[in-house]
Parts: structure tokens; sequence; C-alpha cells
């Protein structure tokens, strides 16, 4: 049977949230017949990312109003 579930992706500080957010990914895994099977990502999301929408905050792509821009890319 396939498994779906929410990982934590990464933990980071947040200055929107002005505390800390886990970023996670909703992951499918393949069932135990084929194991072979990469999991699969579906979308991401931040633990704080409604409140920042409720409050007008929202400005990322982890929150869900901003899909090009992710202040927690980590590249140079």
């Amino acid at each position: 049977m396939t498994v779906r579930t929410w990982q934590t992706v990464k933990v980071r500080y947040c200055k929107n949230a002005e505390s800390k957010v886990a970023l996670e990914a909703h992951v499918a895994y393949a069932p135990e017949y084929l194991p072979d099977q990469p999991p699969r990502i579906f979308s991401h999301r931040c633990s704080h990312g409604a409140q920042c929408m409720l409050f007008q905050k929202g400005s990322c792509k982890w929150s869900g109003a901003n899909p090009v821009y992710d202040p927690f890319d980590e590249r140079d």
C-alpha cells in the first residue's frame, strides 16, 4: 500500500513569522512490491504558512503566496 505523509525537510528561522518554522514536503512512498521506486513529492508547505496568510504576511513559496521567492534557498 502506498504511504503518504508530511515530512519535515528543514527547520529555519523566518523573519516574517518571527519564529522557527518547519518546512515540510508531502511525500508518497511506493508499496513494498515496488521497492525501486523513489518517493514522490507532491507539494511543500510551511508550518506557519496559514498564520502568515491570515495576517497578509505571506511572501514566499512556502506560504503559498509567491511561488518564485524562496527566502530559505541556500544557493548564493
